[in-house]
């Protein structure tokens, strides 16, 4: 467990048995964006821990979760990283790597903690785990709320698009 940061909050890494907690958190985040309502929070509540359950074991996601230091079982933020290989790429530098990448999910914080420092010790929590683990490939998926704290950390915009199909055709 660290306890660097404010002195009432310690991260701990997540195991398989938080990832009920990790799943409601991450339908907490998508459903304060207003991407879907209490409905689609329980199916993504639902989908996400049984997706946790069987990568965690893989080791291809590995979380951090937030506590008060007096009740260090209430986890009261997260983030995780979804590890994956990729192909080898070409750096902004001209440099080629290649390797494992990191794609940043699940940011969160309640509602009664946020800006109070839980997101950035979470990501630097998570970003001194990539830099010991050799993986300089670490990427996310900004909300505007969530951007100036990622810019702050490091983080740049790339030139990334997103495939939106179109919508099935009533019939």
């Amino acid at each position: 467990m660290s306890t660097n940061g404010p002195p009432d909050l310690v991260i701990r890494v997540a195991t398989v048995a938080d990832a009920g907690t990790i799943a409601q958190q991450r339908a907490a985040m998508w459903l304060a964006m207003g991407r879907f309502d209490e409905n689609g929070a329980a199916v993504m509540t639902r989908v996400t821990r049984d997706a946790l359950e069987r990568l965690m074991p893989l080791g291809s996601y590995r979380g951090w979760l937030a506590a008060p230091a007096s009740e260090p079982e209430r986890a009261i933020g997260g983030v995780g990283l979804h590890l994956r290989e990729s192909l080898p790429r070409i750096e902004a530098t001209g440099r080629i790597s290649g390797g494992v990448q990191a794609l940043v999910v699940n940011v969160y914080t309640e509602p009664a903690w946020r800006r109070r420092g839980v997101a950035a010790r979470l990501m630097r929590e998570a970003l001194a785990w990539c830099t010991a683990s050799k993986i300089g490939n670490v990427i996310l998926h900004a909300s505007d709320e969530g951007r100036p704290l990622y810019e702050s950390l490091g983080f740049v915009p790339t030139n990334e698009m997103r495939y939106a199909p179109p919508a099935p055709e009533s019939r």
